[in-house]
């Protein structure tokens, strides 16, 4: 069984029809060539566009010299209305700044800290599922759960706290508002110029930061007053730049306090859900989560025991990368594969291609966990798999969703089986993340 994969776009289509296609799915929008060549040009009346697969350009890009690429506005500007200035779109002096107050947040030791919250997410999202309809809908799920645990490792609140359900409310509702691709994307406008959103993406967008400014400035109220919980929160707001001495104040944390449940939440549950439609598509791979978890207890320490839900979660990212590609800018002319790249030139790196490159991967449109402990894949690993980035810019939370994932998709397969549904094959598409068009649905049955 092949997992499903957007069909690809005609080899040459008008600006218009590539402008229409991109903006309701990213994915489908591109040729199948991409699957197989190093590199890819793309050119409009307004900017020339680059797609790289070419392993040595992209350690160029992301790792060598990081900071003359940075991350280009178009994608971010579509954005900004709910994540301000936060770290996933600056650059520069102010993100590294960023970087350096969030990172020691999620360093290894402080991460075996959050474990018992997300647990604790985990049991709830485990009672949820008793309750739910049957087929069930499990992209809802899996958002639900995933926001869970970010709630509770962040602000030490469950979903069901009345702010955060709101919060996880507009944030619905903001996506289904707004594609990540505006007019910015393709035409180079000021950043003072109009981008032409939607009235309900502004008003959302307005009513998220709204909300997460409540929950910020009450925690720093708690901060003051020494009675804080010791979560993510309060150590990201009470860290000091080593270099400055300064801390993040009140904007600066909304705009950190909504990338971390967009990225947090959102990937995640993209990440979950396609990780259940896979299991439920090979229950031979189901079979073997399930036995390996059989008698398994949860703790940090022991989530090294679960070698083969590991993998299964590895190969889940490969094949659905939730963030399908990355853009860059040049800052200055570049020479790629013996081609001029102008400065201004837009960088896309692709996950979603890089994954399934045919050049780089045995099989690459299979679902096969056991390429991940065969020494014939290492070098493609090594080379051709960054479903958080690379280089610096890595997302700070890899590790974190690393757990998140491992323990979700090992407590779920324990306690329910999972099976397709007929005439119910979820299509894939991506905007932010790469989610299924119609939803995915699965049974889901208690375990005896």
């Amino acid at each position: 069984m092949i997992p499903p994969k957007p069909e690809s776009r005609q080899e040459r289509v008008s600006l218009w029809r590539y402008m229409r296609l991109f903006r309701r799915d990213i994915l489908s929008a591109q040729p199948q060539k991409l699957y197989h060549a190093w590199m890819a040009e793309f050119k409009t009346p307004f900017f020339r566009s680059y797609m790289v697969n070419d392993p040595a350009l992209i350690d160029v890009v992301l790792k060598l010299r990081p900071d003359d690429f940075p991350k280009s506005d178009r994608v971010g500007a579509g954005l900004r209305p709910v994540l301000g200035n936060s770290v996933f779109l600056t650059n520069g002096e102010v993100w590294r700044r960023q970087r350096r107050i969030i990172d020691p947040s999620f360093e290894g030791g402080r991460l075996r800290e959050t474990f018992d919250a997300i647990n604790a997410a985990v049991d709830a999202a485990l009672v949820r599922l008793a309750a739910a309809r049957n087929p069930c809908e499990v992209e809802f799920e899996a958002s639900h759960a995933t926001a869970d645990v970010i709630f509770r490792t962040l602000f030490s609140v469950p979903i069901e706290d009345k702010i955060a359900a709101q919060v996880f409310d507009a944030f619905r509702r903001h996506q289904r508002s707004q594609p990540i691709l505006n007019l910015a994307a393709f035409i180079p406008l000021p950043r003072w110029a109009p981008r032409f959103f939607k009235r309900e993406s502004l008003e959302t967008a307005q009513t998220i930061r709204s909300l997460i400014r409540e929950m910020t400035e009450k925690r720093l109220k708690e901060i003051d007053a020494g009675t804080a919980p010791d979560d993510l929160a309060t150590k990201i707001m009470t860290t000091v730049d080593p270099e400055t001495g300064d801390r993040f104040d009140v904007e600066e944390m909304i705009d950190q306090v909504a990338i971390f449940f967009l990225a947090g939440h959102e990937t995640s549950a993209a990440a979950l859900s396609w990780a259940l439609y896979l299991l439920a598509t090979h229950p031979e791979w189901q079979d073997r989560v399930a036995e390996e978890v059989a008698d398994w207890e949860p703790s940090f320490a022991a989530l090294s025991q679960l070698r083969v839900t590991r993998n299964v979660f590895r190969e889940t990212l490969r094949l659905y990368p939730p963030v399908p590609m990355m853009v860059r800018e040049t800052v200055q002319p570049e020479e790629f594969r013996k081609r001029v790249v102008r400065k201004g030139a837009q960088v896309v790196l692709s996950p979603w291609h890089l994954h399934r490159h045919e050049r780089l991967w045995d099989r690459p449109d299979i679902f096969d966990p056991s390429r991940w402990d065969d020494p014939a894949s290492q070098e493609s690993q090594r080379q051709a798999y960054m479903p958080f980035s690379a280089g610096p810019r890595v997302c700070t939370g890899a590790g974190f969703a690393m757990v998140e994932g491992v323990l979700l998709i090992a407590r779920l397969t324990k306690y329910y089986r999972f099976e397709p549904v007929d005439g119910r094959v979820p299509v894939p598409e991506a905007q932010l993340t790469v989610r299924s068009r119609d939803g995915i649905w699965l049974k889901v049955t208690p375990r005896g």
